[in-house]
């Protein structure tokens, strides 16, 4: 018998991107939840969903373990968990029933639950974690498993005899000593299907880390329901020996960090700079992080540290679009930073956002402008999607139908009104993403060229007739001649290499 089986709900094969793209990652939220637990002398396990069948395997997984206490502990590094996608929430509700009908007490954290504990806790939770729940966790399991009254941990929603929502602190839990946590418990899942997943897709094998967690900018459409806007940042020497054993002990090849924010300060990236020579065990890395953090400092620092490829939130190429995310950021910044990353030989990525209210055809037009003179190596395309405990989710709030979530990352889906219609975002980010793959690949000039005549013709029909507008001053820009759009041919950098 376990005393704690933990597990998550995000499922690969749920999710259609993620499936073309197949780079699954382990769940390490829940794997440093894990060695907590087992640093408390509590007994864990973990069936892993990732990869694995759950409607199949977590019943195998109960049996196997007789759990006294099933932990659904999302991976707070994942992005896609911070998206609480539906087909998240109905797997995580299928797996409160099963543990719930095996007699286990079910605990639940993450980003969805914490947004929504009272639906949670309706299909079965006995509670819900709230903000950085390691230590939570911990002394709550120790409670439950001593028969204690657990009412004096903090960070505990659960219902009273009365089915009354009662929550233990308003205030979000901090591990503050997060930093000194146990490596994730990575023993605990089988890595062998990650590997193969990984070889037969790409070539190589690559392994996640963190080095930080939380972020501490405050874009106005970023949820940060687990941390809030606190920052932790991991010693330089820690996080290198971890690199060191992910490459000695487990044969990696590549490193994903998923940090909200890579490289914040130049003087930490340097030492981890320093540290990675020192022990000899560079690999290739990518990371999210800001153009403004791309600096003449930090870049060099990181192309010592292995780091082969950053994914900025760029967002938009008008400014003004960005003064209204309160991004923080400038146009001219992504231009610097780019250069500064295609001279050091790091490849620079752009996460671009269509559809924030306020955005007209103009302002996209800066953002392809911005795309076509910087040249980025590759671009993720996606839609304003409002999360709760946001101002921007606020602002839409009124116009918000039943569906409040996307069913998996590649919904995108305008769930208020935006200028434009879901079809005409849809064509725009399928000519991006072409154009930007043709100034690598031969032959696709006809097709984004039929792509971008497609958004052009969309653009005029596709416009809502009384689009959400955050900025007081905005008034429509839209022009009564028919929309003119560039023509590939007439691109000067097209089919340019980076």
């Amino acid at each position: 018998m376990t005393d704690v089986l933990l597990t998550h709900s995000y499922h690969l094969p749920y999710d259609r991107k993620q499936v073309r793209k197949m780079q699954p990652y382990l769940p390490l939220g829940t794997l440093y939840a894990a060695a907590v637990l087992r640093s408390q002398n509590i007994s864990a396990a973990v069936f892993d969903t990732m990869l694995s069948d759950p409607v199949a395997g977590f019943p195998d997984a109960l049996k196997k373990h007789t759990p006294k206490l099933v932990a659904i502990y999302e991976d707070d590094f994942n992005f896609l968990s911070k998206m609480c996608l539906t087909r998240m929430r109905e797997l995580a509700w299928w797996m409160i029933d099963a543990a719930r009908g095996c007699g286990a007490t079910v605990i639940v954290h993450g980003s969805d639950a914490t947004d929504h504990a009272e639906e949670y806790l309706q299909y079965g939770a006995d509670f819900v974690l709230v903000g950085e729940a390691e230590k939570t966790l911990a002394e709550l399991c120790g409670n439950l498993l001593q028969r204690e009254d657990p009412g004096t941990v903090e960070g505990l929603i659960s219902l009273d005899h009365g089915g009354r929502t009662v929550r233990r602190t308003m205030q979000l839990p901090r591990t503050a000593a997060w930093i000194d946590l146990p490596s994730p418990a990575r023993d605990l899942i089988d890595t062998a299907p990650y590997r193969a997943s990984w070889t037969s897709a790409h070539g190589f094998f690559s392994m996640n880390a963190v080095a930080s967690r939380g972020c501490p900018y405050r874009c106005n459409w970023c949820a940060k329901p687990i941390s809030g806007d606190k920052f932790h940042v991991r010693s330089a020497d820690a996080v290198a020996e971890e690199i060191l054993e992910l490459k000695e002990g487990h044969g990696a090849e590549h490193v994903w960090f998923g940090d909200d924010v890579f490289a914040l300060n130049h003087h930490w990236t340097e030492q981890f700079a320093d540290e990675i020579e020192k022990r000899g065990c560079a690999l290739p890395f990518k990371i999210q992080s800001r153009a403004d953090l791309m600096t003449e400092e930090t870049v060099p620092a990181l192309k010592r540290a292995g780091c082969a490829e950053v994914w900025m939130g760029v967002e938009s190429g008008s400014q003004s679009v960005l003064d209204s995310m309160d991004k923080g950021l400038r146009v001219s910044e992504v231009v610097e930073a780019r250069l500064r990353l295609k001279e050091a030989g790091i490849r620079a990525c752009y996460f671009l956002q269509f559809g924030y209210p306020g955005e007209t055809w103009k302002d996209i037009q800066q953002t392809i402008a911005l795309v076509r003179s910087t040249h980025p190596h590759d671009v993720g395309v996606s839609v304003s999607y409002p999360l709760p405990n946001t101002r921007f989710y606020e602002k839409v709030r009124a116009q918000l139908g039943p569906k409040r979530n996307w069913t998996d990352s590649d919904d995108l889906c305008v769930m208020f009104t935006a200028e434009y219609k879901d079809v005409f975002y849809h064509a725009l980010r399928d000519a991006l993403h072409a154009e930007v793959d043709s100034w690598r690949i031969r032959g696709a000039r006809e097709r984004v060229s039929n792509l971008w005549k497609r958004v052009a013709d969309l653009e005029t029909v596709s416009r809502n007739v009384s689009p959400t507008r955050f900025r007081a001053d905005e008034t429509p820009r839209h022009s009564k001649e028919p929309s003119q759009f560039l023509p590939l041919g007439q691109i000067a950098s097209a089919g340019r290499e980076a």
